[in-house]
């Protein structure tokens, strides 16, 4: 059995990449496919080493001239210098149920990490690396159910693959259902309204119409929130923030995105993004948008049951405050207003016990397990 691996260079190997989970897939039902078009934005600029934006690499395994696995490699070089390592980290990881040819695009992945000094890769993290909370790590339970926007989805045979090549725990996420029915089952707002005078402190919503300036407030939250000791996370700068509120803004609902700030300045204090899920939708169209796709569009949008709370930072001193548990409560209310059933709390670190607890305090349930890997190299 001959097993070729080689770097995604042409537009035809980059179809070939895009779409190669379609194979891996087929048949079922809970995946849920990406668009076509917006990979290819993304990642035609990639391929070429005069064009990309950062230190990369995709590669595509081949058995018999059949496609096998694929992998995107990268490594963030600010994050190395912030945190004195030489890490790399792994992205997009698709496999046949195959250990042989997944440790040969591994082999290759390590060999490409090692030109470039790297002794330790982690992963899978979303293509722009541990700091983005898009697609990380691998499924390791709850495979009968589709993922909520931006979150993973893969077969169950993944984890041993990378156990057998030599892989182990890094640390586990969670996602938590929370069940309309089961969330704050004891009215709160007295609670609150406490807290909220005696920290003196409020729950506004997103300003879209002054998005700079709310850039500049979560800037300032996420500047004093972000613990140092979470070796693989860094503040992101003022560009990497409009990045993100650029990529996020056609799915957003300002309804749902909550600021906390101080009554007598207006610092901002803390924040959450929860998105609509929009995975309801992309699950009909195949990963194509065309005329027939727009209407279904249109169509299973208004169906969208649910939403997922992917982001929430609170400085240090008005944690353990209400602050968190008024934002949770800002979302719970006016996601009851636009009909969803159910949201996903996603992905938490279980080295953060504090968002672990803040969580479960108001009925949070624990049903999903993503699992990042790490080894030396």
């Amino acid at each position: 059995m001959k097993i070729y691996v080689h770097p995604v260079r042409t537009k035809t190997e980059l179809d070939i990449f895009i779409k190669f989970p379609w194979q891996i897939y087929k048949g079922n039902k809970y995946w849920v496919p990406p668009l076509i078009g917006d990979m290819k934005k993304v990642l035609l600029p990639l391929i070429n080493p005069q064009t990309r934006s950062r230190q990369c690499e995709l590669y595509l395994a081949f058995i018999e001239g059949k496609p096998a696995a694929r992998i995107f490699v990268a490594i963030d070089e600010m994050l190395n210098m912030k945190k004195n390592i030489r890490m790399g980290y792994f992205s997009m990881f698709e496999c046949i149920n195959d250990t042989t040819a997944a440790k040969a695009i591994f082999d290759k992945a390590f060999s490409w990490f090692k030109e470039n000094n790297v002794n330790l890769v982690k992963g899978p993290f979303s293509l722009d690396g541990a700091n983005r909370d898009e697609f990380k790590g691998i499924l390791i339970d709850s495979f009968d159910m589709p993922p909520v926007l931006l979150n993973t989805y893969n077969p169950g045979y993944y984890k041993s693959i990378l156990e057998s090549l030599g892989f182990e725990k890094d640390y586990d996420v969670y996602a938590y259902y929370l069940d309309k029915d089961k969330l704050f089952e004891k009215n709160p707002e007295k609670v609150l309204e406490y807290a909220k005078k005696r920290y003196n402190f409020r729950v506004d919503k997103i300003d879209l119409k002054n998005l700079e300036k709310e850039i500049n407030d979560i800037k300032y939250i996420l500047d004093r929130a972000v613990p140092d000791e979470w070796e693989d996370l860094n503040p992101p700068s003022m560009d990497d923030i409009r990045e993100i509120a650029e990529s996020l803004l056609s799915f957003a609902d300002p309804d749902l995105i909550p600021i906390a700030r101080r009554n007598d300045d207006n610092t901002p204090i803390g924040f959450a993004i929860a998105l609509p899920d929009y995975n309801q939708v992309l699950i009909h169209l195949n990963g194509r948008l065309n005329p027939l796709s727009a209407l279904k569009f249109a169509w299973y949008k208004r169906k969208i049951s649910g939403a997922r709370i992917f982001i929430m930072f609170i400085i240090p001193e008005y944690r353990k405050k209400g602050v968190s548990f008024a934002i949770y409560h800002q979302i719970f209310l006016n996601g009851i207003k636009k009909g969803y059933t159910w949201g996903e709390g996603s992905t938490i670190g279980e080295t953060n016990p504090n968002m672990l607890n803040d969580i479960e305090s108001v009925g949070g349930r624990r049903y999903k397990t993503y699992r990042i890997y790490k080894k030396e190299i």
